[in-house]
């Protein structure tokens, strides 16, 4: 029996892409991994036992999640996959365009030659490529995914495109977001998007929002819109853009990247599932790294940003299968595709039988998303990076450990500081003086809380400090002799 652990996974298992075991039932094989991998059991199971919703266990292209159909058991050639939250088949005149709108588009005789070849295909033809140019489509996040989904839009002829980010270009989104250019460096994502969607075609209108997604402005943003791709990068952001799209009746075109992984499906589409009946609860805060953290291989978004487009051009046009009611999942380490089945939720919260989700601004997402501190909890300290440099430098006794990922630290070494991972934090408590201080330090300061958080669990008294806004805020620190910093 092979066991596929997603990328996000990994860490909690040894590092290792699969598994086998001679395990014969969903059951047999979680309790076979907890045997195995004792530091995996924290992010599978939540505090009474029961699996994390932000896991989906597949059997085939059989949803197994339900603990119902644990027991039930696998025949010999099963290949069981390990699927975290990273966020039918259509008629042709089930376009998601009004055909009033459709009618009264017309071509002049230069775009008829620019998009002939969409004219020529018996499946687009001047109808399809009239509902193409009448769309109205909203792409959040103008990042990785974003590059290609933009890009791919503004070929195709779309008519009207709103792009919504609120960052700048930096050197290190060079890499994979191929929208930007040197040139673009500490300007707004949507101004290097619109400079390029006037380049390739001069006739799309193009909105720029420069601004940030919450939930007292985004149903303002996307109302009105025919469909929202979703290209962002955090579990906020996600939830807030179902939410509003599905109490706004618009479809989404979710897509999501680590490493080397991808998904792409399709929500709020014909009474489809929706984000939430896929992944209620998003993994708790620092638990599991983003793409930010965890990075990316650089062709995947363009992979996974070019599924994107082709989802939402069939969606416009009304043809072709759609991934509503699937999730393309999308390894391109080991050159797997898989396509699997997601069930709308009788128990959503938000599309279910009795949803109590009944508009966006009356939800607490920082709380949804284990961003904010309960109250009951003691509250974190930390020191900022200016703080920690001062204590280097006068060379305070104290304790330094980093909970990165091994790939981090190669590029970026913290000196003096001894490696802990997280899953074994309770069983190597031993290793600290609780007499003395011990700073946690990660990339972006979010693991670091939970790194803290876990050991206030397993006991540990000694006092913990995080390091705010994680090494990447301490990069341009300065110190007055060599060999104190990198």
């Amino acid at each position: 029996m092979n066991v596929y652990i997603s990328a996000t996974l990994r860490n909690f298992f040894g590092r290792n892409a699969r598994l086998e075991t001679d395990a014969k039932s969903i059951k047999d094989i979680l309790n076979w991994l907890k045997d195995e991998y004792p530091e995996a059991e924290k992010v599978l199971f939540d505090e009474n036992g029961k699996l994390r919703s932000f896991i989906r266990i597949y059997a085939g292209d059989e949803n197994r999640s339900s603990e119902d159909k644990w027991e039930k058991a696998l025949s010999e050639d099963s290949e069981v996959l390990l699927l975290p939250a990273i966020a039918g088949g259509a008629p042709e005149n089930d376009s998601i365009i009004p055909e009033e709108r459709r009618k009264a588009v017309a071509f002049d005789d230069k775009e008829i030659e620019r998009f002939g070849r969409h004219l020529m295909l018996k499946d687009i033809g001047v109808k399809g490529q009239k509902r193409i140019k009448a769309a109205r489509v909203v792409v959040a996040g103008a990042g990785a995914l974003g590059s290609a989904v933009i890009q791919y839009l503004a070929a195709a002829g779309v008519g009207t495109i709103k792009v919504v980010d609120f960052d700048d270009v930096a050197l290190e989104n060079l890499q994979s977001q191929v929208i930007h250019t040197t040139r673009d460096l500490n300007r707004p994502k949507v101004a290097s998007a619109k400079d390029i969607v006037r380049n390739i075609n001069r006739g799309i209108n193009f909105e720029a929002e420069n601004t940030k997604l919450e939930a007292d402005n985004i149903v303002d943003i996307i109302d009105g819109y025919d469909l929202v791709i979703d290209c962002t990068d955090n579990y906020k952001a996600r939830y807030l853009i179902n939410d509003a799209a599905y109490l706004c009746g618009i479809p989404v075109v979710f897509g999501a990247i680590y490493q080397f992984e991808g998904q792409v499906t399709i929500f709020n589409h014909n009474d489809g599932p929706c984000y939430r009946c896929a992944f209620p609860a998003p993994p708790p805060a620092g638990l599991v790294p983003t793409c930010a953290e965890g990075g990316a291989i650089s062709p995947l978004p363009g992979i996974i940003g070019s599924i994107q487009a082709n989802e939402a051009l069939k969606l416009i046009i009304g043809i072709g299968d759609h991934l509503s009611g699937k999730i393309l999942t999308v390894d391109s380490l080991y050159l797997r595709f898989k396509l699997l089945e997601l069930k709308k939720e009788k128990e959503c919260l938000l599309c279910g039988a009795h949803p109590s989700i009944k508009g966006v601004q009356d939800f607490d997402y920082e709380d949804f998303c284990g961003l904010k501190q309960p109250e009951e909890e003691i509250p974190i300290e930390g020191f900022t990076p200016e703080e920690l440099a001062k204590r280097i430098e006068n060379e305070d006794p104290m304790t330094i450990v980093d909970v990165r990922e091994p790939h981090e630290r190669a590029i970026q070494r913290f000196p003096n500081a001894i490696v802990i991972p997280i899953g074994q934090l309770a069983r190597r408590m031993n290793e600290l003086d609780p007499e003395q201080d011990t700073i946690f330090i990660c990339k972006q300061g979010m693991r670091s809380i939970l790194a803290i958080n876990t050991l206030r669990e397993a006991g540990y008294k000694g006092p913990m400090y995080n390091l705010k806004g994680g090494i990447d805020a301490m990069k341009d620190i300065m110190f007055s002799h060599e060999g104190a910093w990198l």
